[in-house]
């Protein structure tokens, strides 16, 4: 059994402490100051201040950043851990949680979550494999999704809805952007393959799903050193509609507008539309995505 980490830097999503689930952040604090760790705790007012006060925690000697909240705080943790050594936990609070449930961790259950944490704690982190996305001279990392088509106006749309929470506010942009759904022409560039599509959507997994559930590559492997390439290519927005309820129980993927090619790096060019990653806005397309082996180590 590994020693137990000396110092764990625990940060909460500022969002975290309005409502049903304000009281996940200080019940992870309690527990872990309960099992005998030295708890750093981090709840600044924003997104922007919590990221550099926690770099600035970790710099100070940190065995390990534990995240509270929900996909878009998994992609702060993973930003400023990987390739560091680090591992990261995810305590799921949020909206979408779909890196902490393609992990395994209880999503709909804080005391099963926290439970996996500390016994994780006690473990050798588990090893998993990360994204990098290169915009000019930007590059940042992901763990779940990069989203270039379709999808990734739909998650534009729902990060300015307030309500309402979970895969339902997915759900409802989605509908109301069905209304402008059409094809657009993309050059992908795969592994040193020039494909040109016509696409509805066109997204670069490492994890199964995103959305809150959406299993666009069910058989995703974050092990597996590789990202899956996943594009949806024309079709009637009637049809687009009745297969979509395929799309959360993993039952598209043998669709013929669908396909899904295993890549280690890929270029994406297309006019007029923007990059999302983990939920997160990266800009206007062309980006670079590129997977990094073994970047990550997790607790779960």
């Amino acid at each position: 059994m590994t020693a137990l980490p000396r110092a764990v830097v625990v940060a909460v999503n500022p969002m975290a402490s309005f409502g049903r689930r304000r009281e996940v952040g200080p019940r992870v604090i309690e527990r872990l100051s309960d099992a005998g760790h030295h708890v750093v705790a981090m709840g600044e007012a924003n997104i922007e201040l919590l990221r550099r006060e926690t770099a600035r925690a970790l710099k100070d000697g940190a065995d390990a950043l534990v995240v509270v909240g929900g996909d878009g705080m998994a992609n702060l943790g993973i930003d400023l851990v990987a390739d560091t050594g680090i591992p990261l936990g995810i305590v799921p609070s949020g909206t979408g949680n779909d890196l902490a449930d393609g992990l395994g961790i209880p999503i709909d259950d804080t005391e099963a979550a926290i439970d996996r944490l500390l016994d994780a704690l006690q473990r050798e982190p588990r090893t998993i494999d990360a994204g990098t996305i290169r915009r000019g001279e930007l590059t940042t990392w992901f763990g779940c999704v990069v989203s270039a088509g379709f999808d990734a106006t739909v998650n534009e749309r729902a990060n300015l809805m307030s309500r309402p929470r979970g895969r339902s506010r997915y759900v409802i942009a989605l509908l109301r952007e069905l209304a402008t759904l059409r094809p657009r022409p993309y050059r992908i560039h795969a592994d040193g393959r020039s494909i040109e599509v016509d696409a509805m959507l066109v997204s670069v997994a490492n994890n199964r799903s995103l959305g809150g559930g959406m299993r666009i590559v069910p058989d995703a492997d974050l092990s597996d050193g590789l990202l899956d390439l996943f594009v949806v290519g024309p079709m009637s927005r009637l049809r687009f509609l009745r297969l979509f309820p395929k799309v959360f129980r993993g039952e598209h993927t043998g669709l013929p507008e669908v396909s899904i090619l295993r890549v280690s790096s890929v270029r994406i060019e297309a006019e007029g539309v923007v990059a999302y990653a983990d939920g997160e806005r990266i800009g206007p397309l062309p980006v670079e995505v590129s997977v990094a082996a073994g970047a990550l180590r997790v607790l779960a």
